[in-house]
């Protein structure tokens, strides 16, 4: 067994404090960038990876050990929730936040049955990504409001 220390940095008033690790991946390299972008401007994110396949995702997850993983549902050939059942498959033990354009409830049941932890819809991911990380890494559950509101 091979055991990765957590990534770290010193923070001059508390100390050496771990960064929570992500891996991210999806298809669109728009996206990728953008969600990149987002989690480096905060001190508490380290990107350890961008992913645009998922056909890679699992080897470099089996790799990196990140604490999270956002992954996207389409992803092309092989969609993300089949990516998620390899990873839990495989042992990983990452959190897995769903980021997709699918504002659909059977896609969240259909994700969360495949072992995820959150489910963000793309059109609302500058409110809901940092309550999503906060919620997993809290062994809670987060999905994006607004499909919570959607009408039965």
């Amino acid at each position: 067994m091979v055991v990765v220390s957590p990534i770290a940095t010193l923070h001059p008033e508390r100390g050496l404090v771990s960064k929570t690790s992500i891996l991210l991946a999806d298809d669109n390299s728009s996206v990728l960038a953008h969600v990149s972008k987002m989690l480096q401007k905060q001190k508490d994110y380290k990107v350890v990876a961008t992913i645009c396949n998922g056909a890679t995702v699992v080897g470099e997850c089996l790799l990196l050990k990140p604490s999270v993983i956002i992954l996207d549902i389409s992803m092309g050939e092989q969609s993300g929730i089949d990516v998620a059942r390899e990873l839990r498959d495989s042992g990983c033990t990452s959190k897995i936040i769903f980021l997709t354009v699918h504002e659909d409830t059977d896609y969240m049941h259909a994700a969360m049955g495949a072992g995820g932890s959150g489910y963000v819809v793309k059109s609302r991911i500058s409110l809901d990504l940092f309550s999503a990380i906060h919620a997993v890494l809290s062994n809670k559950l987060f999905v994006s409001p607004s499909l919570l509101n959607e009408p039965a």
